[in-house]
């Protein structure tokens, strides 16, 4: 368990707090690409790190995200006119572009100057992987962007289900990472079979193991940290291990064990010290990952059917995440439909910041350990140094993947040579050199 003190550095963001400082050192994703399709088209509200944005795309296709409060008298730039190349406030007609450039202050004097000497806030962007990213740090340490390694390139599909969450970004983390209460929370979805490794169907992931108690083993990167959960396999338990390999690229991304079609990953970013825009992602070769129909509707998280226009959840704590109680006496573990959903519920009724000073930990909890002392220990170089963690020399090389597999016992995870699930069997794209977990 943390003190008091050691969950308020590791979950606060806001502000001047070193965790949100450390965060912006980082391109954050701020939104979907496609809720900002359209040239001219309707601004969204975002919120990153208790900051308020706005996201437009001009009339010449490029996306800006900004301030969401109008430069002059602080009126939301959400309901402004996007129009002929910048985004215009409603109440007195200031126009800025996406460099936060004001172009126009219609209630001035045209001599007064006053618009050169005006700059509203904006934040460097780039399209990419289906989402749209802003660097929101000192402009001075600004480093390139790079391809997540979740879409490594061009070519990757990459879907995404979103989903806003009403609590604290370390605590979603931690279920992502937690390998072991999937035997358990999601054992109806996650299912024990005789195969020959993680398979996944239309309405399942099946799993070579019936193992809930898996042995964990982490190693600590320069980016983060790896971990792996090894269990007993249905067959040959006597000279093998079931492992599954999870790896945490600092400060909020989860590269998730794959099934034999497609990679999975998730995003947490923090809007604020108590919400969350979690991003579950499924990614790889176009002609075996999900469309993104298929992949939400898999998940149930369809705009629409089981989440608001605003990607917020209508399944809440209020309605009892929609439990069906009549399935759990018929078989069904959680009654709760959708595995996220029930990551979600046990995440939300933790309170908006966990309180972890009244945990009991065991020897399943090893990652959640490990990426607490991980942080903390990367907050606190931060604060020493300036340095943040998965920046510079410690950016996690485009080699690094999760990886699960049936493994003799004689060999060691760690050293264990795999690729990201391209195509069925497991190799890496032929348009990237061949992609290997020892590389690091």
């Amino acid at each position: 368990m943390l003190t008091h003190d050691e969950n308020q550095l590791l979950c606060h963001v806001e502000g001047d707090a070193p965790m949100g400082q450390l965060m912006r050192r980082h391109w954050t994703p701020v939104c979907l690409i496609e809720e900002v399709t359209e040239p001219d088209g309707t601004p969204v509200k975002a919120r990153v790190f208790g900051e308020d944005l706005v996201v437009f795309r001009d009339s010449e296709g490029r996306v800006g995200v900004m301030d969401e409060y109008c430069p002059h008298r602080r009126a939301s730039l959400v309901f402004g006119r996007n129009e002929e190349g910048g985004l215009r406030c409603l109440y007195h007609g200031w126009k800025m572009d996406v460099e936060g450039n004001v172009l126009e202050m219609v209630s001035e004097p045209a001599a007064s100057g006053l618009a050169e000497k005006t700059k509203h806030k904006a934040y460097p962007t780039k399209e990419w992987g289906g989402m749209v990213w802003a660097y929101m740090g000192p402009a001075e340490q600004m480093p390139e962007f790079a391809p997540p390694l979740w879409a490594p390139i061009a070519e990757t599909r990459v879907t995404i289900a979103k989903v806003i969450l009403p609590c604290n970004w370390a605590q979603i983390l931690e279920g992502a990472i937690d390998s072991a209460h999937s035997s358990s929370l999601h054992s109806s979805d996650m299912v024990p079979a005789r195969v020959d490794g993680a398979k996944a169907t239309s309405d399942r992931w099946l799993r070579p193991s019936t193992d809930k108690a898996p042995r964990l083993q982490a190693e600590r990167t320069p980016y983060g940290f790896r971990y792996a959960a090894l269990r007993r396999p249905i067959k040959d338990a006597a000279t093998q291990d079931y492992v599954r390999s999870t790896v945490f690229v600092a400060p909020a991304t989860v590269l998730i064990p794959p099934n034999n079609l497609y990679n999975v990953a998730n995003v947490n970013v923090p809007m604020d010290d108590t919400n969350t825009a979690f991003y579950f992602i499924a990614w790889g070769n176009p002609a075996q990952t999900p469309e993104t129909e298929t992949w939400r509707k898999f998940l149930r998280q369809t705009v629409g059917v089981d989440l608001d226009s605003y990607y917020r959840p209508l399944r809440n704590f209020e309605n009892r995440f929609w439990q069906d109680r009549n399935a759990m006496k018929a078989g069904n573990f959680t009654g709760i439909s959708g595995f996220p959903n029930q990551d979600v519920a046990m995440w939300v009724t933790m309170g908006p910041i966990a309180d972890r000073t009244h945990e009991c930990l065991g020897a399943s909890d090893l990652a959640i350990v490990e990426f607490r002392r991980r942080m903390l220990d990367a907050v606190q170089e931060f604060q020493a140094n300036g340095k943040a963690i998965g920046t510079g020399d410690s950016v996690a090389a485009s080699s690094v993947c999760s990886f699960q597999a049936i493994v003799p016992k004689a060999i060691d995870w760690r050293s264990y040579a795999t690729t990201y699930v391209w195509e069925e069997g497991g190799a890496g794209a032929d348009t990237e050199p061949s992609y290997n977990v020892t590389s690091r």
